[in-house]
């Protein structure tokens, strides 16, 4: 099957806004995604308690930056993503709970002019798993790297694969019984069917090693429950 194109991921998030406004639950088939959302902000706070500037990447509906600014208040925010009524959406939303700066960028990560050395935290929640090759994969994180201040961290909450094929059949299994759970069995069809179709998921254990291979001075793991990690790196 062919991956989807940025213009068909721009086009469906389009559609999408209300779904990725639920700052509360996340998404249902996204296992933990409120403990994962917590984590990686509280630990961005641990590290960069003085931060100023952060950067959203795949904002989506402003959840991520929203809930770092319950715990640093009036941080100038930038969000970037590839959907403005995404982006619309998070302005709105963040505007409510900061008197900081809020700049919105409608680009791929991989092309949108940011300044480097500029950010104390970068969030990347559910967004990198977008990323297809592995050089777009070496070319993101080096750029991500370079957009930190010294000091800075990279959190990231995403879909994740195994890096054993064994493994990755036993952890796909128990990820379709969950969802099967849920929904039933075309909810199962549906999501897997959807994660072929859109996902390049790569292993936790590969993103630390690409974050160390780029520079970046210490990587830590959160949290991981099956197939969903949250994790990151300290510049």
């Amino acid at each position: 099957m062919n991956k989807s194109t940025i213009a068909e991921i721009r086009e469906r998030f389009d559609k999408d806004v209300e779904r990725f406004s639920n700052l509360e639950t996340g998404q249902i088939s996204t296992i933990d995604a409120a403990i994962s959302l917590e984590l990686i902000t509280e630990t961005a706070k641990s590290i960069t308690p003085d931060a100023q500037n952060i950067l959203d990447i795949g904002c989506g509906a402003g959840n991520y930056t929203i809930k770092m600014l319950e715990k640093i208040p009036n941080l100038n925010c930038t969000l970037l993503d590839l959907s403005q009524p995404m982006l619309e959406r998070a302005r709105q939303r963040v505007a409510a709970q900061t008197k900081g700066t809020i700049s919105l960028i409608q680009e791929d990560i991989r092309t949108a002019p940011l300044l480097e050395g500029h950010f104390d935290i970068i969030l990347a929640g559910a967004v990198l798993h977008h990323l297809r090759e592995e050089q777009d994969w070496v070319e993101t994180f080096t750029k991500l790297f370079r957009l930190l201040k010294p000091g800075g961290c990279l959190m990231i909450s995403d879909l994740v694969t195994q890096d054993h094929p064994s493994v990755q059949n036993y952890i796909w299994e128990r990820y379709g019984q969950y969802l099967e759970g849920l929904k039933g069995p075309q909810y199962r069809k549906d999501v897997f069917d959807y994660i072929e179709k859109e996902d390049s998921s790569r292993s936790v254990t590969f993103q630390l090693d690409l974050m160390k291979k780029v520079g970046f001075s210490s990587v830590e793991i959160l949290h991981k429950n099956m197939n969903f990690a949250a994790f990151g790196g300290i510049k």
